[in-house]
């Protein structure tokens, strides 16, 4: 953990954003936290600490999505919640580890989230002037 402000690793992440850290292949810079929940949970806690909790993103037309976040010392923190469109319902956050010691081992368990996860901590790191 790096002891950086919220705020900072905020600016830092929305900045670090590009299609090539999304998961969604409909990646626009007009949603650009769109599809980039796990790998920005990750590196948040990676400076942050806390937990990563998954729940279910219910949108108006029905359509379900499954989104993470991190709780820190108790309290939410979404830095991605602004991909979603007003009325989205969510159910109630719960980890998510499908046999894996935590939610981040799950997350980081698929290749293609580790490269975008390694891509966007790279990038924050860089923006920060920590090391990665």
């Amino acid at each position: 953990m790096h002891g950086v402000a919220l705020e900072s690793l905020r600016r830092a992440v929305e900045a670090a954003w590009s299609a090539e850290t999304s998961a969604a292949s409909d990646w626009t810079d007009s949603n650009p936290s769109k599809g980039q929940c796990a790998v920005t949970a990750c590196v948040v806690q990676d400076y942050l600490g806390g937990d990563i909790v998954n729940t279910i993103a219910t949108l108006p037309g029905g359509r379900t999505v499954s989104h993470y976040f991190n709780v820190i010392a108790g309290r939410p923190h979404d830095l991605t919640a602004s991909q979603f469109p007003e009325r989205t319902q969510f159910s109630p956050p719960t980890p998510k580890t499908k046999g894996f010691p935590t939610t981040r081992d799950y997350c980081l368990s698929y290749e293609n989230t580790r490269h975008r996860y390694e891509g966007l901590r790279s990038r924050v790191a860089e923006l920060l002037g920590t090391q990665s």
